[in-house]
């Protein structure tokens, strides 16, 4: 029954609309538009920073070109050189004469000549061809490298509202997958420029022999490159919509990986099944239009140029040989020539179709480059000190979209060495008003102070290695114990990371673990329960020795009994700093020495515990619902 449906489902997946793929044709449109002009400002300097790599490359292409040539030119005394009656050839040029073509010498004798000399060539040529491959992968290799550096330095300067409007897999894709097909297309290029060179040589050779034929044959060319045009654009289109197809994938299987354990506990598995399936079959069949169009180019190329050679040497030894006009070993070059030139041509043509596929994924690469699309914050100047009299929220207002305002007018003061909780109900911008203060966003009017001193003139590093930040989602690193306690804190010792841990009250869970502060967390953490992975998160924090601690619902997700032993080890965290904490439970907060109570990113009420309870407002109803909760539970 199992395989029944299973193969449904793949089946469903098959025979899926191909709506998306059209919206994709459509944003094709928008891609090619990148690829024909943005993404070469946003990739050219990686490229230009290993030009010399690429200069190299293509020199020695030329220079192989170049020895090709030679050993072609070589083939007429040497076919001449077999007939013992025929005059060897001889261009005039003394040293030339006497010692590559063996002129005066007995007809074996300069067959043995001419023989060692194109052998010599061919190895020399060879030699320059490993080195061009060797450099063209190194250039290659480094360049993308470089691109990949400078997408992860893009991706830690932008704000983070940008990763609010972004998916992860779209960017892990772009990072990974298309960038690789960047490197491709280096490839491309150099591969293109060498066919090229040697596609000038055997002309040059061939319309020495006899202009009229190559003539004729480059007329032929023209004709046929002009007939695949059409056909590469295709591949470019389908080229784009294998692009839009990987991302999408790449963006839901990372969002399944993320909640998988949702997707199990939902029961959804049918659905998540349906929709990866949906996903991969949009991929094999973009990816299948692409490669059927590109997989014309070579046998169509090949089939034209076969009919245009026999067509040629029967137009040659009509028009030519016969009457008389061209000998039969200059025939003979040609040919070999044409044949040489013929594998140059398919090349050509091939990487024209490569190179129409790989422009997608540059526009996708050269779109996460670009920087007039995204947000960033600017950064100040100014060091942050230690706070000597506290922070202050000036008139603050934010949006995170325009006309749909989150924050109005804010004023609070938060003294040092004081606890300042925000209280209010779910959508009350308690949690935006907090993540304006380490600049995870800036106020779209007002300010906010550190002893007088708008946050937006400190560079951001020193304002944030000031600040300490305890949420209810804390990220656990798939690395040891130790590292996590000690991510962010440069030269952690052993003993004081073990003495954070104790004083976070994790030690004694830590050293029941099978390695101790060397257990490896596993993924996100799973080997920790949520009470253990807040401990970590406060111990981190306790190591920072920070000026400013941050609580954003810290011990929301916890049960009864984790959140008391969290509890406690927040109260050692909170010792003598200056804390703003959003309170779940408001009785964690009766000993805050000022509590704010927002209501749709207003200020309604702010006081004590005592003063607001007295008063009988807002916090009172909050208090009271919280309270008959608790009784009735």
């Amino acid at each position: 029954m199992k395989t029944t449906n299973d193969q449904s489902e793949i089946s469903a997946g098959e025979g899926v609309s191909d709506k998306r793929v059209l919206f994709s044709v459509a944003k094709g449109g928008e891609m090619e538009l990148m690829a024909d002009t943005a993404y070469r400002r946003y990739l050219r300097p990686s490229f230009v920073r290993y030009s010399h790599l690429i200069v190299a490359t293509i020199l020695l292409a030329l220079f192989g070109a170049l020895l090709e040539g030679v050993s072609v030119a070589l083939l007429i005394p040497f076919l001449q050189s077999m007939d013992s009656e025929a005059a060897g050839l001889v261009t005039g040029i003394e040293w030339l004469d006497s010692v590559v073509l063996g002129v005066g010498l007995s007809t074996v004798d300069r067959l043995n000549r001419i023989s060692l000399v194109i052998i010599g060539v061919s190895w020399l040529r060879f030699v320059l061809a490993y080195a061009g491959s060797l450099t063209g992968t190194y250039a290659r290799t480094r360049i993308v490298a470089d691109l990949r550096k400078r997408c992860i330095h893009q991706l830690q300067s932008v704000a983070i509202a940008f990763f609010s409007k972004s998916r992860a897999g779209d960017i892990l894709n772009t990072v990974t997958a298309e960038l690789a097909r960047v490197g491709a297309a280096l490839t491309v290029v150099i591969e293109s420029i060498g066919a090229i060179s040697l596609l000038l040589v055997y002309v040059i050779f061939m319309v020495a022999i006899s202009w009229q034929l190559t003539a004729g044959t480059l007329v032929f060319l023209v004709l046929l490159t002009l007939a695949l045009t059409r056909l590469v654009k295709s591949i470019r289109t389908h080229g784009y919509r294998s692009v839009d197809a990987n991302s999408e994938f790449t963006s839901t299987m990372t969002e399944y990986l993320a909640g998988v354990k949702t997707v199990v506990a939902s029961n959804t598995q049918g659905f998540e099944r349906r929709r990866l399936f949906e996903r991969v079959m949009r991929i094999a069949h973009a990816v299948f239009a692409t490669v059927a169009r590109a997989s014309l180019v070579n046998p169509i190329s090949s089939a034209a140029v076969t009919t245009a050679i026999v067509l040629i040497v029967l137009v040659a030894v009509r028009l030519f040989v016969l009457p008389g006009t061209l000998d039969i070993a200059l025939l003979l070059a040609f040919m070999f020539a044409l044949l040489r030139m013929v594998p140059k041509v398919h090349t050509i043509n091939t990487q024209r179709g490569q190179w129409a596929q790989v422009t997608g994924a540059m526009a996708k690469v050269g779109n996460l480059l670009r920087e007039d699309d995204k947000p960033y914050l600017t950064d100040g100047t100014r060091e942050v000190d230690p706070l000597e009299t506290g922070l202050r929220v000036e008139d603050v207002s934010f949006h995170y979209v325009e006309g749909e305002p989150i924050l109005h007018n804010i004023t609070i003061d938060i003294p040092r060495g004081k606890t300042t909780a925000l209280v209010g109900a779910s959508g009350a911008g308690k949690t935006t008003l907090v993540d304006l203060i380490p600049r995870f966003y800036d106020p779209v009017s007002g300010r906010i102070t550190w002893d007088g001193v708008d946050l937006r003139d400190y560079t951001q590093t020193s304002l944030r290695s000031r600040i300490a930040v305890v949420s209810q989602d804390t990220f656990v690193f798939n690395d040891t114990i130790a590292a996590n306690i000690g991510y962010g804190t440069k030269d952690a010792t052993v003993d004081q990371i073990r003495e954070v841990a104790r004083q976070a009250e994790a030690l004694e869970f830590i050293e029941e673990m099978p390695d101790g502060l060397d257990t490896v967390l596993g993924d996100r953490g799973v080997r920790l329960s949520g009470g253990q992975r807040q401990r970590i998160a406060i111990a981190r924090a306790l190591l920072r020795d920070p000026d400013l601690l941050i609580l954003d619902e810290a011990t929301s997700a916890l049960d009864s009994i984790s959140e008391k032993a969290v509890q406690s080890s927040l109260e050692q965290l909170m010792k003598g700093r200056t804390v703003v904490a959003i309170a779940h439970r408001l009785s964690t907060i009766e000993n805050a020495d000022n509590i704010v109570v927002l209501e749709r990113g207003r200020v309604v009420e702010q006081g004590t515990f005592t003063e607001l309870t007295a008063r009988q407002g807002q916090f009172w109803e909050y208090y009271s619902i919280q309270f008959q909760s608790a009784e009735s539970s």
